[in-house]
C-alpha cells in the first residue's frame, strides 16, 4: 500500500463518522424536540402517582410522542405484570369508564388537573362514577389488545393529549450499590 493510498485510508476512517453525525443528526433531532415538547407540555403535578403493579418500575415498551396527532407513536408505556396480577389506581379519581373495546377489556379514571388514565387489557366490577384512592385495587390483568402478554398498557391525557405517564411517578428511586464479596 502506498503512503498516499494510507492517508486516504486514514482520512476516510477519521471523517467517516464526523461525516455521518453531520448528515444523520436530523432523524435524532426530531425525535430529540418531540420528547422535549412532550415533557415541557406537563407541568408538575402536586403529588406523585403511585405505581399502579407491584413490583419495581419495569416499562416493556416506553412512551413514544406521534410526530402529529394522527401519527404513529406509542401513546402510553407497557409495564411488566403478567395476567392475573392485580392493577391499581395510580391516582385518586373516578372511574369514567369501564368495559370491552374491539378485543380488550379496559378501565378509565379520571383525575384532578385534566388528567385521565386508561389502563388495559384490565377486567374489573368497578362501574363509571365509582370514586378510587391512589393504589386501590381497580382491576386485575387480562390478555387481549395491542399489549404483548405479561404487560398492561397505561395511558394519560391532559386535557385530551396524551402525555408520557412515566412524568408523573416522580424521579427513580436511587440505586444503593451493595458489597460484592464476602
Amino acid at each position: 500500500m502506498t503512503s498516499a493510498t494510507r492517508l486516504v485510508t486514514c482520512l476516510f476512517v477519521l471523517l467517516c463518522p464526523v461525516l455521518l453525525w453531520a448528515v444523520a443528526p436530523t432523524a435524532a433531532a426530531d425525535e430529540s424536540a418531540l420528547a422535549e415538547r412532550a415533557f415541557s407540555a406537563v407541568p408538575v403535578v402536586g403529588q406523585n402517582w403511585t405505581w399502579p403493579v407491584p413490583g419495581p418500575r419495569a416499562v416493556t415498551a416506553p412512551y413514544r410522542a406521534p410526530a402529529h396527532e394522527y401519527g404513529a407513536g406509542h401513546r402510553g408505556v407497557d409495564l411488566v405484570a403478567v395476567e392475573g396480577t392485580t392493577v391499581s389506581a395510580p391516582a385518586a379519581g373516578i372511574v369514567a369508564f369501564r368495559g370491552t373495546v374491539v378485543d380488550r377489556s379496559l378501565i378509565t379514571i379520571e383525575h384532578s388537573d385534566g388528567l385521565v388514565s386508561t389502563l388495559e387489557p384490565v377486567a374489573s366490577q368497578l362501574t363509571p362514577g365509582d370514586a378510587v384512592a391512589a393504589g386501590e385495587p381497580v382491576g386485575i390483568v387480562r390478555a387481549g389488545g395491542h399489549t404483548p402478554r405479561g404487560a398492561v398498557h397505561l395511558g394519560v391525557r391532559r386535557d385530551g393529549d396524551y402525555i408520557n405517564p412515566m412524568l408523573l411517578f416522580g424521579p427513580v428511586p436511587r440505586a444503593v450499590l451493595l458489597p460484592c464479596c464476602v
